[in-house]
């Protein structure tokens, strides 16, 4: 058990806290933001990351169009990773077709 808690504790030292918007594409049914969501989340743990919540915004009118789309799906992913895997998630966001735009921001110092 001792081992488990300083195996985190290394983890919890390496990984930075985050906060990540992305706008999905309007036109998606649930189950496929849902999916895209899932994916996302999926991503951050498969990179020993730890996902702490989604907040679902809901659909919102966009400032300027973005890929011929004038609303957008929201969210807010709160998660800790390590900062070396961080531009590996922004390139997985850029590729990702549904994905409108994307901000990741490092949370605190």
């Amino acid at each position: 058990m001792a081992k488990k808690k300083t195996e985190q504790a290394i983890v919890d030292s390496k990984s930075q806290e985050y906060e990540l918007v992305y706008i999905l594409n309007p036109e998606m049914t649930d189950e496929a933001l849902e999916t895209s969501v899932n994916n996302v989340n999926q991503f951050i743990t498969n990179r020993e990351g730890i996902v702490d919540g989604v907040d679902k915004w809901g659909k919102k009118k966009l400032a300027y169009p973005l890929k011929h789309f004038q609303e957008g799906n929201y969210f807010l992913t709160k998660f800790k990773i390590s900062p070396a895997r961080c531009k590996e998630l922004e390139a997985n966001l850029h590729i990702t077709e549904d994905v409108l735009r994307h901000l990741l921001i490092k949370v605190g110092s």
